[in-house]
């Protein structure tokens, strides 16, 4: 190997490193996984390998120190005071950092200063309130997989959240991707054998997401014991969940090994099933852009985008919680519309409650960071100030108390308790860091308001020592001075050098004067610099008293945090309902999907004011339950399928609906299968992506269903597709089988007939208006279907050369003309017309298909899963597992037939 090659581990001589090399290769292998910053002095140095990357990613020169080896150490640093913009740096390119730092003041360390690691820094464990989204949550999500069945926990480490559930039924590599697509977790730890599984590599790509494997003996249902009792009461209560308290129990363990602390202050873990909620899938969730666009994966032009007016970072979480996770229970959604219609009613209490949200900074994750000593005396402040204002909160909140508003003031606390000790114990002009002191208010210790007297008065003993001084010497130019090297000392020019004191001891030369020290200078040094000293050390003592004191309460602030939550996400849906013209959805247990008026909810807010074209929607219970849409690309059809969905997705997570009239009866899941593009990585076509969507909606999709299906078959041949397209509307509209709530938008006209054919079947098409030989959209869905697509004017408004379109008119006009294309070219005179009949085509309304329409089965769901399994290699408690899963699905069974 060349001698200019860079010094890495693999190379070292460990035998002669540097004392200080081997203290800091001793930290370095407690994180080989994780860049390790190094506190020397002012700076975090990074050495060897680590150094060679954090040059590269930050930006930094690479140097060299001397380490006991033939060739120095490669080495960058950043200057203590600025890390943090790095850490982050690295921690946003996937990478994790471990900070190791000084445990003992340099000046009276014996030897090489004690250095240890006080936190490790990764994606999912972020503080650091300017490196997140404060409206939104960063997720840490654990994955303990056993054959195909999953133990899920998810915390945000930041706020206290903890949730879990596991996946031991039906196709849960798929539910595990749904999960994954509503949570959107920053990271993600897991056991080897999910590791080791073709799912993982797709989870990376898919989501871009830093996945770590973790050794299995840390996925322990006991290892949760230990953090909350709370956790080993529910488990004996459940001993069948299992798979839970391995993936929490990892979850859990991870935190505390990255925080370097217990961790006690997470809220009590919620656990859940996927079908407590409305089930969207990944497409859906992508197609619909809930939470960020498809091209820019930015919130702007996304549904939350459109509804988001709260004010407060706890209220912006829990609004994208809410469009995440719509509602299925008709009592769950009344009580949020019940609080949104008397917050709409009330203009005059709606805007004080919102004036007094404004400005209130985000309680859940001060609260955290004082759990997790890391908050900063700038937080405490912004906590009081906030706490200021909780007993205005209170007042004005307190007039509201219809739906969730009464459980939400029933649970708000105004922490009185701790506004005042904040008020008394920190500075109004507290800094952002604990060695500068400063931090603690005058008035609330003695002993600092002492230490902090003498070492205020220091000016004042300086000026008064160098007058008497100047008199007592005579020199008039005598000044006393200070540097951090010598301390004070008394500097006189040359030319009053030879009236110096006896008593005046040279400290130093300069070219132009001397510098002198007495006895009674250091004495005053010494009682100046030590109280100084000393109140710093007091003030940080002091600090970590009052940071623990709200550690101690962080369950009642976040209690009020979840209150002023609600508060905000209530107040902002009711202002968004009266500034847009929002009306109240009827949402019941019957199966109808009415809107009257319905708009999209993103796209009329882009558009001016009143250019929208609203749509209505009737689907009833039987004869009105599938819609074939028909019409031109470009006429609305895509927009009015999503704006259908989002109407029912607002509606069921609590809010208002941009219409004139709603009913709403509950859906389940919401499937779409809308676009289509190649998946190149895994090698599939745009049929075959499409195929496996529609498969996917087809086997798990219920009556309660809502189904938007868009151009179904269009990726293969026409009487391929037309075939494909025709069966899946008998399967869906089969009462035996599914018979859900669809939009079924296409260009195969010739399904317009199974309007005369198959009961619940209905036609819509979108009209246009033609003059001049143009082409208007008109952008309304009307009754009935049409027989054109007008593609030739859709390609035209496109910008076709003229050439093309003038040429497919006349094969149009010939394809209409005699139905069919012949060996000739089309247009060219009849006896040139040789060959065989290549293609022909029927018209619409001339298909006369004899085969009877297939009569189909409903599926028996838990005879697909039983002839899916393996035995043989299902483990006791994995069979035990899936029994108790079976039957509960059998129970659930009996119960709705």
């Amino acid at each position: 190997m060349s001698d200019n090659a860079p010094l890495t581990y693999d190379l070292l001589d460990r035998s002669r490193l540097t004392p200080m090399m081997v203290q800091y290769l001793e930290q370095k292998e407690k994180c080989l996984d994780a860049i390790l910053m190094f506190r020397l002095g002012d700076f975090y140095e990074m050495f060897f390998d680590d150094a060679i990357t954090a040059s590269k990613v930050l930006d930094l020169a690479l140097t060299g120190r001397d380490c006991g080896q033939d060739r120095r150490a490669p080495m960058c640093g950043v200057p203590h005071h600025a890390a943090q913009s790095y850490m982050q740096k690295l921690v946003s390119q996937g990478y994790k950092v471990a900070i190791c730092d000084q445990m003992e003041d340099p000046a009276v360390a014996k030897g090489i200063v004690k250095r240890s690691i006080t936190r490790i820094i990764t994606p999912g464990t972020v503080l650091d309130s300017l490196s997140l989204d404060e409206k939104k949550n960063n997720y840490l999500m654990s994955i303990y997989r056993v054959g195909m069945q999953y133990g899920v926990a998810i915390t945000d480490i930041t706020t206290g959240d903890i949730e879990a559930t596991q996946l031991i039924i039906g196709n849960t590599h798929a539910n595990l991707l749904n999960l994954i697509s509503r949570y959107l977790p920053s990271e993600i730890i897991c056991n080897t054998d999910f590791s080791n599984s073709t799912i993982y590599n797709l989870i990376e790509n898919q989501f871009s997401v830093t996945a770590t494997a973790r050794p299995e003996s840390h996925f322990s249902a006991d290892y949760s014991d230990r953090l909350n009792p709370l956790y080993s009461e529910m488990k004996r209560e459940s001993d069948e969940r299992h798979l839970i308290w391995s993936a929490a129990g990892a979850l859990l363990k991870y935190v505390e090994e990255t925080q370097q602390s217990n961790v006690t202050y997470l809220k009590p873990i919620r656990l859940f099933k996927i079908n407590d909620s409305m089930e969207l899938d990944v497409q859906t969730r992508t197609n619909l852009e809930l939470t960020q666009t498809i091209r820019s994966k930015a919130k702007k032009g996304s549904l939350l985008w459109s509804i988001d007016r709260t004010s407060t970072a706890m209220g912006g979480r829990l609004l994208r919680k809410w469009l995440d996770c719509p509602l299925i229970s008709v009592n769950q959604i009344s009580g949020r519309l019940d609080a949104v219609e008397e917050a709409k009613e009330a203009f005059i209490y709606r805007q004080e409650l919102m004036e007094t949200l404004s400005g209130i900074s985000d309680l859940e994750r001060i609260s955290s960071k004082a759990s997790l000593a890391s908050v900063t005396p700038r937080d405490l402040i912004s906590l009081r100030n906030a706490l200021r204002k909780l007993p205005f909160i209170n007042s004005a909140a307190s007039r509201f108390s219809k739906g969730i508003f009464r459980e939400a003031n029933d649970h708000f606390d105004d922490l009185k308790d701790i506004c005042a000790l904040l008020e008394v114990s920190i500075s109004e002009d507290a800094p952002i860091t604990l060695s500068d002191g400063g931090i603690i208010r005058e008035g609330y210790s003695d002993e600092a308001d002492r230490l902090r007297e003498a070492a205020g008065n220091a000016k004042g003993f300086i000026l008064k020592l160098e007058s008497d001084e100047r008199e007592r010497t005579g020199i008039k130019n005598l000044k006393i001075g200070y540097n951090r090297v010598f301390g004070y000392y008394i500097e006189l020019s040359k030319g009053n050098m030879s009236m110096a004191p006896e008593n005046y001891i040279r400290k130093q030369t300069l070219a132009n004067a001397e510098r002198y020290i007495t006895d009674e200078l250091k004495k005053m040094e010494d009682t100046i610099l030590g109280a100084q000293q000393r109140l710093v050390v007091l003030e940080y003592e002091l600090f970590c008293k009052i940071r623990d004191t709200i550690a101690a309460h962080s369950w009642r602030i976040y209690s009020t945090a979840d209150s002023i939550a609600v508060f905000d996400v209530v107040v902002s849906l009711a202002e968004l309902a009266e500034r847009e013209q929002y009306v109240r959805p009827i949402v019941d247990e019957s199966e109808e999907l009415i809107i009257e008026a319905g708009r999209h909810p993103v796209v009329e807010k882009t558009l001016p004011t009143g250019e929208f074209v609203s749509n209505d929607t009737l689907m009833n219970a039987e004869d009105r339950r599938i819609m074939i849409l028909t019409g031109p690309n470009m006429a609305g059809k895509s927009t009015y399928m999503r704006q259908v969905s989002l109407i029912v997705l607002l509606a069921q997570m609590g809010s208002y609906v941009p219409a004139k009239y709603a009913r709403i009866g509950i859906v389940d899941r919401i499937y779409t299968r809308i676009g289509a593009s190649d998946d190149i990585s895994s090698g599939q076509s745009t049929f075959m992506v499409e195929m496996n969507e529609v498969s996917t909606i087809l086997r798990n999709a219920t009556r309660r269903s809502l189904l938007l299906l868009d151009e179904i078959g269009r990726g293969t041949s026409t009487f391929d597709g037309l075939s494909i397209a025709w069966s899946i509307l008998e399967f869906i509209s089969s009462p035996t089988v599914m018979f859900a709530r669809t939009i079924f938008a296409t260009h195969y006209h010739e399904l317009n007939m199974l309007n005369n054919q198959i009961d619940g079947i209905f036609l819509s098409h979108v009209d246009v208006e033609e003059k001049d030989g143009t082409v208007v959209f008109l952008h309304k869905i009307a009754d009935g279907g049409t027989d054109d697509s007008y593609g030739i004017e859709v390609a035209k408004l496109a910008g076709v050369p003229g050439d093309v379109i003038k040429r497919a008119r006349v094969i149009l006009k010939e394809l209409e003309k005699t139905k069919k294309l012949r060996g000739a070219p089309i247009g060219s005179d009849d006896n040139g017309a040789v060959g065989e009949e290549l293609f022909s085509r029927p018209m619409p309304g001339q298909i006369e298909i004899s085969i009877d329409r297939p009569q189909f089965k409903k599926a028996d769901a838990i005879r697909q899963e039983l002839s899916s399994l393996d035995i043989s290699h299902m483990t006791p408690l994995e069979s035990m597992n899936m029994l108790y899963a079976l039957i509960s699905q059998a129970k659930s069974d009996e119960t709705a037939d």
